[in-house]
């Protein structure tokens, strides 16, 4: 049976559908604002993996180009990217199938400049991200080692970023040792540099119009990174109605872009390519810990369907302020607590008095054992667990930020956020605020570690 239908009036069943498309569509295409999820994923990822020992423990490895990584497997690479792609046609729901022309080949290739070109139109992402040898520096790290630092435009594509603005970035050379778990924390970030830009038809974009994704479901393709927004959300567990009315909220990736990025990092570790098996394992958790991010995992948080009709039924009538004033609020609150779980953790990591219960829940601190992983982890346990604490976390957000950034539908924290401390100025201005919503978060610290770790134990046996 239809769940939007109104028995006896079939047009009220359109009515209904329509209304919802209006909120949804509204909803999706603002609250996308916050697609970077957590901000600096490396800020979280370090400490996780570092309660890893035999991941934290693990030798150097050599740094190596991607040319380098191509050159000695790039005829691996075919089977290996024509059985994922079999995967993905079998196992993720709605998949917009790679066309058949993109399929990798490197026999052929006329230099590593064309092979490079063919493996990432097969993977589908951005042609024009550095993908250069780096690592991310930590906020408390004061020593240097002697390697030089990297401008931001060496490593994202995107103008300008508080996030990235806030990081240090220092190159790597070829053959030179790197620590794994250096490697993946780095990493980590590294899908929100610009990997998913600009890939769907309606971009306006070369790689949109060959890489057969189809329009974009959701997400405003005019922000910097609107246009990454479908790969790294999960709308998994809304009501059935709203996916009767809106079907586009089925067309989320992140399972995809995770489980291609844990093949090929286990393909690298199995044929002795360390370097790129961590830095593709690093890929593959952020996706991970997106889904940790309840605005990741629910459209909008707090918001009841009931809600969602009534607000929309008055902007069909002339009066859009209602739905205005809901959508702007979550996108706000969503970009609000990225901004207070970014400046905890840099404060955190400079010193870790500071925040001691998120490095604790990192950790896996008072949890017998971590979860296994398995390709269903990410839709049926991973969102799951961000989706059922959506509502709570939207109402601490706003119980306990200063109104103007949360509850004031003429502000907007995206236009305004560059040089705001929501950690800093809380920590000043109300410590008692400050600690319920650290309370509050600590539990998505520590589904972050735990799934962080899940990922790297599922590949630690691949190596060669």
């Amino acid at each position: 049976m239809d769940p939007t239908r109104i028995p006896g009036d079939p047009s009220a069943t359109s009515f209904v559908r329509r209304l919802l498309q209006l909120a949804l569509c509204a909803a999706c295409a603002l609250g996308a604002t916050g697609a970077l999820a957590w901000s600096r994923h490396a800020l979280a990822t370090g400490p996780a993996l570092a309660a890893l020992p035999e991941f934290a423990g693990l030798p150097a490895v050599k740094v190596e180009s991607l040319a380098s990584f191509l050159a000695a497997e790039g005829a691996s690479l075919e089977q290996v990217l024509a059985d994922e792609e079999r995967w993905a046609r079998e196992h993720v729901p709605t998949y917009p199938p790679r066309p058949d022309a993109l399929r990798f080949t490197a026999a052929g290739a006329s230099d590593a400049a064309e092979l490079r070109r063919r493996f990432v139109a097969a993977l589908r992402i951005a042609p024009d991200l550095p993908l250069a040898l780096f690592l991310q520096r930590d906020p408390g790290a004061t020593a240097s080692d002697g390697r030089p630092p990297l401008a931001e435009r060496e490593v994202t594509t995107l103008p300008r970023d508080a996030s990235i603005e806030a990081s240090r970035f220092v190159a790597l050379r070829e053959g030179e040792p790197v620590r794994p778990i250096e490697v993946a924390t780095t990493a980590s970030d590294e899908p929100d540099y610009g990997l998913d830009l600009g890939l769907w038809e309606d971009n306006g974009t070369p790689q949109g119009r060959i890489y057969g994704f189809g329009k974009q479901p959701f997400g405003n393709p005019a922000l910097d990174f609107g246009t990454q927004a479908p790969l790294h959300m999960g709308f998994y567990h809304e009501a059935r109605i709203i996916y009767a009315a809106a079907g586009f909220l089925k067309r989320t990736y992140p399972e995809y872009r995770i489980h291609l990025w844990r093949t090929l990092a286990r393909h690298a570790l199995a044929t002795g390519h360390d370097y790129w098996g961590w830095r593709f394992a690093g890929w593959a958790m952020h996706y991970v810990q997106d889904l940790t991010q309840p605005y990741h995992a629910r459209v909008l948080p707090d918001v009841s369907t009931v809600r969602m009709l009534w607000i929309n039924g008055l902007y069909m009538a002339g009066w859009p302020s209602a739905r205005e004033h809901a959508v702007t609020l979550v996108s706000n609150r969503h970009l609000a607590l990225e901004n207070f779980e970014r400046t905890a953790l840099e404060a955190g990591h400079r010193d870790r008095r500071v925040v001691p219960a998120w490095f604790d829940a990192l950790a896996g601190a008072g949890v017998a054992a971590d979860p296994e992983w398995s390709d269903d982890s990410p839709r049926r346990v991973v969102s799951l667990r961000a989706a059922d604490a959506a509502d709570a976390l939207d109402r601490t957000l706003a119980a306990t930020l200063p109104a103007h950034y949360v509850d004031d539908p003429s502000f907007d924290f995206g236009a305004s956020e560059h040089g705001i401390d929501l950690f800093a100025s809380l920590a000043r201005d109300d410590a008692g605020a400050r600690d319920a919503l650290v309370r509050a978060i600590a539990p998505r610290m520590a589904d972050f570690g735990a799934y962080t770790r899940a990922v790297a134990r599922s590949l630690l046996a691949a190596r060669r």
